[in-house]
């Protein structure tokens, strides 16, 4: 769900109306082997990262994390799709800036770590590298949609665009919540 295609399009827009098909599909694929590597780190060290490298609770993650995904979703209500532009910045690595915050965020790091306390580390890694292979692939498929498309229906597009966006904010904003109170439950367990 954190890794949706069809939401990060919105994110991506911009790029995908600016770059080629075969640009577009080498910065996709760069970004996602970045996601990937920081996602299986997550998943195979988990908890580890927090307590002994950053030397602070997972629950602390949680609520800043939670914070900054709000604040994203607020700018999507208010900026729409051109609110990833802002956080994304002007880059020259695009891969890197793709990789964060479009794929690699709070909510996905969360998800990295849980699926590396659910499953065994080998299956962790086939989860993670299954899910960001699977949302690659959709995200290259729909550039192909939206080039083919775009010419006939540019304005339908842009509804699509708007309308997506909207319901980002609203899920963004939801996970934001959710891990926030996660965070904070985390925490009052432990007085």
């Amino acid at each position: 769900m954190l890794l949706n295609p069809f939401l990060i399009i919105v994110y991506l827009i911009d790029i995908v109306e600016k770059l080629d098909r075969r640009q577009f599909t080498l910065v996709i694929v760069r970004g996602g082997l970045i996601a990937t590597a920081v996602f299986l780190c997550f998943a195979i060290l988990g908890d580890v990262v927090f307590s002994s490298v950053v030397q602070a609770e997972f629950a602390s993650f949680q609520i800043f994390g939670g914070l900054v995904f709000l604040l994203i979703g607020f700018q999507f209500v208010f900026q729409g799709p051109t609110a990833i532009e802002i956080l994304r910045g002007d880059s020259k690595q695009l891969a890197g800036a793709i990789a964060m915050p479009v794929l690699i965020g709070p909510g996905t790091i969360s998800a990295s770590i849980i699926v590396g306390k659910r499953l065994a580390p080998l299956a962790a890694c086939g989860a993670v590298l299954t899910a960001v292979t699977i949302s690659i692939l959709i995200i290259v498929a729909l550039k192909i949609a939206h080039d083919f498309a775009r010419p006939r229906r540019e304005a339908l597009i842009k509804r699509y665009i708007e309308i997506a966006g909207r319901i980002t904010a609203l899920v963004v904003g939801t996970v934001s919540v959710e891990m926030i109170m996660q965070g904070v439950r985390t925490w009052a367990d432990k007085f």
